[in-house]
């Protein structure tokens, strides 16, 4: 592990939390499915069939049945760093248990790894996405997705507003998450080609917050920081904090927006046939001239 990366997750904690949800995920999934779905939508227009595959942070399996539907994957190994969603995703295929950060694989051996709503969980992304350039055989495909900045905005400023209200602090309740600005070049610069990142906003509708709490522990995705109150939270704090979220944000029919912002990735191991950028001023034709308009030179003083 890099020393300079902050320590901000408990993995052990986050290992209970999938644990615990994995008996009952399929009542939770809705998020994990959407996701599926559309890295699955993605893998469609890869005209590309890619044999050995990686699903890496698998849950119980569901990304790989959607990519398996698609006919352009064969082998997929899924990994999780919970035996418990390990030993149901297995029902698809080779299963396996995971370190977060930590991938037990050889060098150039995947045509395609794939991630659906894990990867905001770790600590030190860009070593992670290394390591996935490193397992990538040439011209192999990355093509992962997590939680970006947005997700939960509206709880997190409640749960905080109300916490500073009643006990005059703010506690570490839920990890910054990326923002697509933030992650835009990263893949670049660990050595990935042809790199595109994208975000998609997804608002769900809950009867009030703590039936949207519920669905974050069915979902596996409660509080794991390294730096959390270890001590229960009074009921109190929370009703004052559903109270502010209804008043801030609640709707004419009585129902409160979530709001989760997916964040996709998606580059290429680099490969000699893959087209290449032209080098700067090797243009043969203007643009202005193509779009019949005047070239404008905004540096220009005249």
């Amino acid at each position: 592990m890099n020393p300079e990366i902050p320590c901000l997750f408990d993995y052990a904690q986050h290992r209970r939390n999938r644990a615990r949800a994995a008996a009952s995920f399929t009542e939770f999934d809705f998020l994990k499915s959407e996701g599926a779905l559309r890295l699955a939508d993605r893998l469609e227009l890869v005209r590309r069939d890619f044999p050995l595959c990686l699903d890496f942070g698998c849950h119980d399996g569901v990304l790989t049945r959607h990519l398996k539907q698609t006919g352009k994957v064969e082998t997929v190994i899924q990994a999780d760093p919970a035996f418990e969603f390990a030993r149901s995703a297995g029902i698809n295929g080779p299963a396996l248990v995971s370190e977060a950060e930590q991938l037990p694989f050889a060098p150039a051996m995947f045509d395609a790894i794939f991630s659906c709503l894990s990867l905001h969980w770790i600590d030190d992304l860009p070593g992670l996405l290394t390591q996935m350039r490193a397992l990538l055989k040439p011209d192999g495909l990355l093509l992962v997705s997590f939680l970006g900045g947005s997700t939960l905005i509206e709880l997190r400023s409640a749960l905080a507003e109300a916490e500073n209200e009643i006990a005059g602090r703010i506690s570490p309740r839920a990890a910054l998450m990326a923002d697509i600005r933030d992650v835009g070049g990263l893949l670049g610069r660990v050595g990935l080609a042809l790199p595109v990142a994208d975000a998609d906003r997804l608002t769900i509708s809950y009867p009030d917050l703590f039936r949207l709490m519920a669905d974050l522990r069915g979902m596996g995705e409660q509080n794991a920081l390294q730096q959390r109150i270890r001590k229960p939270t009074s009921r109190q704090l929370f009703l004052r904090a559903a109270q502010i979220y209804q008043e801030r944000y609640g709707r004419p029919d009585g129902s409160i927006p979530a709001s989760f912002e997916i964040i996709t990735l998606t580059a290429w191991a680099p490969h000699e046939s893959q087209q290449k950028p032209m080098r700067p001023g090797s243009a043969t034709h203007r643009l202005a001239d193509s779009l019949d308009t005047t070239e404008y030179d905004p540096q220009s003083k005249s």
